[in-house]
């Protein structure tokens, strides 16, 4: 669905901006590697299903 009024300087002409904690949580090394651990154990139970 299209938006009608695209005016300039409307809002909704702009796009969404991150929060502080989204752009923390894109950032943060820590929390990073924790969605990496928890994707690979997501691959290693789908592997052990499979074999």
């Amino acid at each position: 669905m299209a938006v009608k009024n695209r005016e300039p300087y409307q809002q909704a002409y702009y796009p969404p901006v991150p929060t502080r904690f989204t752009k923390y949580m894109r950032t943060s090394v820590i929390w990073q590697f924790v969605r990496f651990i928890v994707i690979n154990l997501k691959i290693l139970k789908l592997m052990r299903r499979s074999h």
